[in-house]
């Protein structure tokens, strides 16, 4: 699945953002609000963009708080609740005042961006992660944004596979679902 490549990444982002900078839990454990919002919030731009700049303080605390609004969108998604996702990134959009313009920056060809004019750096990648989100749900892949559903474990992903039958953050929940199962029929037995 390629919505095309900006997108996806920015939707990465999106991803990176939310499991990075929102409190829950991750894999069975606890996962408590990062001490430093602005190193965790540079190490997600990262994730997709490698050669971003660094983040300050303020802009990591905003990031915190579009990372919790994207969130809602996922969790929306997961109680397939669309309209509510839906809402939720027109919310996004208008706030921000998304719209497309292409762009050609650091030796890479044409490519849209969807930040605001005048914007901050976390505004303009809430216009970004909300348009590529929007782009998602307006397609027939908006049901691959996701919640993972193993026990104690709140992470978001977007399904990327074929089938779209994908129901975790990461390998490890699912491993550890599949060996809490394996040891409970043992016990059955």
């Amino acid at each position: 699945m390629n919505f095309n490549s900006h997108a996806d990444s920015v939707v990465r982002v999106a991803v990176a953002l939310v499991n990075a900078l929102t409190p829950g839990e991750r894999r069975g454990r606890p996962a408590p609000p990062p001490d430093d919002l602005a190193a965790e919030a540079a190490a997600a731009l990262r994730s997709a963009y490698p050669n971003h700049r660094d983040v300050t303080e303020a802009e990591g605390t905003e990031l915190a708080e579009v990372a919790a609004r994207l969130r809602a969108v996922f969790g929306a998604v997961a109680r397939q609740d669309i309209d509510a996702a839906a809402r939720q990134v027109n919310a996004l959009l208008e706030e921000t005042r998304a719209r497309p313009m292409l762009e050609r920056h650091d030796g890479e060809p044409w490519h849209l961006h969807f930040h605001g004019p005048g914007g901050t750096m976390a505004g303009d990648w809430a216009a970004s992660c909300a348009t590529a989100l929007a782009i998602v749900l307006g397609s027939e892949f908006g049901d691959r944004l996701g919640v993972c559903t193993a026990p104690h474990c709140d992470r978001v992903y977007v399904d990327v596979s074929r089938n779209g039958t994908r129901r975790f953050c990461s390998t490890a929940c699912q491993n550890r679902v599949k060996t809490a199962a394996f040891r409970a029929r043992g016990k059955g037995r």
